[in-house]
């Protein structure tokens, strides 16, 4: 039988998209109640989005609809500290870090304070229902990737049957848990942006960091069949702008963020490309009677159709006015810093308007999801 992956990629706010595409797969289903992903894997923003879904995998269209209603609802103190006096204090903590590090031996631990989104993920996931849902046959499982900032590492941490093994590659594993909040920190914890946790014996950052392979979880917990939603426009010729000034720090910032959420999962794509473009001229009884293990994966990617630091740009007015300070310090208030503000527009108008796209997008392709999934 063949199993289906869904790999729900990073971006902070931008993973709103994901919703917009899941919806739309919903409404394409016979029955939406019954999950059509039995695997899930998720990394940063991603991760909480898969782990609703595992939480819901008994009834897959309600767990859509409570996806939906966190995001077109969503404003960014859900998420992280927006209020003056929070905003203060974490700006007051960098500051006096920066310059009185060497003398009271602290580094700043982060610009921005997620305990919100702890509150809010402890009390609207129930992760027992995770086993409860791999018993009944609704989920295969579930694997939530973090990088290791003492060891380089990526680490997948997955739950699912207890046959399923741990994997060991170069730089990535695989170690089978019982999922819990602090997984889902970890891995959406941008780096410099949200602090990072500490899991078993490691401290834990964004999981799109160093992601070298992206969809590798899916292969190893056994994916025939893999569905990829992208955070960002997966090809995009730009041509070189003629620009005298200097480039901000939200420029800066925002390029490095789209390195780490956007580029390896491109790239991966790519590899698993070619790689199935070899096995396809290899006969299936040549690669049994040689030993060649691999095989081949089907894959379909959606991406937005628009570039979402523009879209943020024009929504940017939303963000609480302590936020808007903070970021217009940095020049994240202008088209050219509207990378980094699509990372952290946790706004009903911008999330709303992300999830408008996914489904447009989505329903542009119907015939061809359709018939990946297929749906008749």
């Amino acid at each position: 039988m063949t199993k289906t992956a869904l790999i729900l990629s990073g971006g902070g706010a931008r993973a709103g998209y994901q919703v917009g595409v899941l919806k739309a797969v919903k409404e394409m289903l016979p029955d939406a109640k019954v999950n059509p992903f039995p695997i899930l894997c998720g990394t940063s923003a991603g991760a909480l989005n898969a782990a609703t879904l595992a939480v819901w995998a008994e009834d897959f269209g309600a767990g859509i609809d409570h996806l939906d209603r966190i995001w077109s609802n969503f404003h960014a103190g859900d998420v992280y500290r927006a209020d003056p006096l929070g905003i203060a204090v974490a700006g007051a903590r960098w500051l006096s870090a920066l310059a009185l590090g060497w003398l009271t031996h602290k580094s700043p631990r982060s610009l921005l304070d997620n305990s919100p989104l702890r509150f809010m993920l402890e009390n609207s996931l129930d992760f027992s229902r995770i086993d409860r849902a791999i018993a009944q046959r609704a989920l295969h499982s579930i694997s939530i990737t973090c990088s290791g900032y003492g060891s380089g590492q990526c680490v997948s941490f997955f739950q699912g049957r207890a046959d399923l093994e741990p994997w060991k590659r170069s730089q990535r594993f695989g170690a089978h848990v019982k999922l819990n909040v602090d997984h889902l920190l970890a891995s959406s914890a941008i780096p410099f942006i949200f602090p990072a946790v500490k899991v078993h014996r490691e401290w834990f950052g964004d999981g799109s960091m160093r992601h070298l392979a992206p969809i590798s979880p899916a292969i190893h917990l056994g994916a025939d069949r893999i569905l990829v939603i992208g955070a960002g426009r997966m090809k995009e010729e730009k041509e070189r702008p003629q620009d005298e000034r200097y480039p901000s720090l939200a420029q800066i910032a925002g390029h490095a963020m789209s390195s780490i959420f956007l580029d390896s999962l491109s790239v991966d794509l790519e590899r698993m490309i070619r790689i199935n473009k070899t096995l396809a001229s290899i006969p299936a009884e040549i690669r049994k009677e040689r030993g060649i293990a691999l095989r081949p994966i089907d894959v379909l990617v959606i991406a937005p159709s628009q570039r979402l630091d523009h879209l943020a740009a024009a929504h940017a007015g939303e963000l609480p006015r302590p936020v808007r300070a903070l970021l217009r310090g940095i020049g994240a208030m202008n088209k050219n810093g509207g990378a980094l503000t699509s990372y952290l527009l946790f706004e009903q108008p911008y999330t709303q308007a992300l999830i408008a796209l996914g489904y447009e997008d989505t329903m542009t392709r119907r015939d061809e999801v359709a018939a990946f999934l297929g749906i008749t």
